[in-house]
């Protein structure tokens, strides 16, 4: 039961991602009711430049999210904070539910891109605080597998349901979401952070599958408080008799500082410490080239190609064959994460992404072959993507950083990747007409290939390891 508790909670902390990946969808179906003139929707037709806001201002409510969660769930935990932060996606609906004008449609998407942002950085903190290496992998995967999921539901949404069931369905699923947080427990290491060491032997045991006075459960919150206060010389648990009669909580340091030491700020720790130094550098690397690996570019020119290669399928039914490739590799990741590893996956993806977008830049320049031969290069670059590339990254983002730099390292992390996604979507246009689409392509299958050298010789395995291993692995 241990690790099913582990599973519900890590699913549940992802859960958020679902309702992003819808977000993030609906214009794609829905504007083209916003800016018809005899739309029944809008009392006034939107604008080109409203529609263009309605796309991207999640990415800037993002932003936002993204640097006040820390904040947040540090003051009222991981569960009551990520529940407070599911929040700004049920006020989004509600305003669009009762909007029938182009302003509040723009703010209720800003407002929804907040809760966005911030589960990029809320997930991974609780999946690392509660759950065993050997699970890590795949519950880290889970945002962007959920993300990929919540684009299929948007997509499928778009083609059957009508405006307004589509609006309910995405408050029904934030009320899930609300209902499920609920009936989590709170992360252990959490509630060590606050002083409460009962209830954080509990949470353990939880998570655990064992009881509060199991050798276990004690141990491991042991290595808990040795994480918190690193300067504590812990006392071990060993097999004499005489202390086994003893009770086990007497074992345990009460992890109080020693006196005279005095433990720096975070985010001087994130830049002094050459394990977290390394690791910020390693996990802020991959982000930048995945980025840079052009995949928001690529769906966004992935509706022409389709038209070209296929012109008798639905622009619905690409869309959502699109986003079940992103899904099947996404759930690759999750199978084969704890047993392949990290660093074999993020170097074949990034080598197959190279090969994928070279061909397609040769396609696009040379129409030697088929038409739909686009179509498979778009699918296949999506797939080789996703399962490595694009979400190993926020693995290692869960698990490669010490509890005292995790919140701060996740927060300036995201925040980069957030803002690359938007300046990539500005420069994109402009990359097109300076090297054409073929030249962009080249580009990134540029950066496919610069991302196989340097995680090659750069980020380091981490599977199956604990938090103490990792940051021996990175000190090195």
């Amino acid at each position: 039961m241990g690790k099913a508790q582990q599973c519900i909670t890590g699913v549940t902390a992802c859960f958020s991602a679902i309702l992003m990946g819808s977000l993030n969808c609906w214009p794609s179906y829905t504007l083209e009711l916003f800016t018809n003139p005899n739309s029944t929707v809008l009392s006034t037709p939107m604008t080109e430049v409203q529609a263009s806001l309605v796309g991207s201002l999640p990415s800037l409510g993002a932003m936002a999210g993204t640097a006040v969660t820390g904040l947040l769930i540090d003051n009222l935990g991981r569960k009551r904070g990520s529940m407070a932060l599911v929040l700004p996606f049920l006020l989004c609906w509600i305003i669009i539910e009762f909007s029938s004008s182009a302003l509040p449609i723009m703010v209720a998407r800003f407002i929804g891109g907040i809760a966005g942002g911030a589960n990029l950085v809320y997930a991974p903190i609780f999946i690392s605080e509660i759950c065993e290496p050997s699970i890590r992998g795949t519950l880290s995967s889970g945002t962007v597998s959920l993300y990929c999921f919540g684009a299929i539901l948007s997509y499928l949404s778009g083609w059957f349901l009508t405006y307004r069931m589509i609006i309910w369905l995405n408050l029904a699923l934030g009320v899930v979401n609300l209902l499920l947080f609920m009936l989590v427990v709170e992360s252990p290491l959490f509630l060590l952070k606050q002083k409460n060491e009962q209830e954080a032997i509990k949470a353990l045991a939880h998570y655990r599958d064992g009881s509060v006075s199991s050798k276990i459960v004690l141990e491991e919150l042991s290595v808990m408080k040795q994480q918190l206060s690193p300067a504590v010389e812990l006392l071990s648990i060993n097999s004499d008799e005489k202390k086994e009669e003893e009770p086990e909580k007497e074992k345990l340091t009460t992890g109080e500082p020693v006196p005279g030491t005095h433990r720096q700020p975070a985010i001087k720790s994130l830049f002094t410490e050459p394990a977290s130094r390394r690791a910020f550098l390693v996990v802020g690397t991959a982000l930048t080239l995945q980025v840079g690996m052009g995949m928001v570019a690529v769906q966004v020119y992935a509706g022409k190609l389709f038209a070209q290669a296929a012109p008798d399928l639905s622009k619905d039914f690409c869309s959502v064959l699109l986003a079940l490739t992103l899904f099947a590799g996404c759930a690759v990741t999750a199978v084969v994460a704890d047993k392949a590893g990290r660093r074999v996956l993020i170097i074949s993806s990034s080598a197959l992404v190279a090969l994928c977008m070279s061909g397609l830049g040769a396609q696009m320049q040379t129409g030697l072959l088929p038409a739909w031969v686009s179509a498979v290069l778009v699918l296949l670059y999506c797939f080789c993507f996703i399962f490595g590339a694009g979400t190993v990254p926020y693995v290692l983002l869960a698990e490669v950083f010490t509890p005292e730099v995790q919140g701060i390292a996740s927060m300036i992390l995201v925040e980069w990747v957030w803002l690359l996604n938007f300046l990539i979507i500005a420069v994109f246009p402009f990359l097109v007409s300076m090297l054409g689409i073929h030249g962009s392509f080249y580009a990134f299958a540029c950066v496919g290939a610069a991302n196989t050298f340097l995680s090659y010789f750069n980020v380091p395995e981490t599977k199956g390891m604990s938090n103490k291993q990792i940051q021996e692995v990175f000190s090195k």
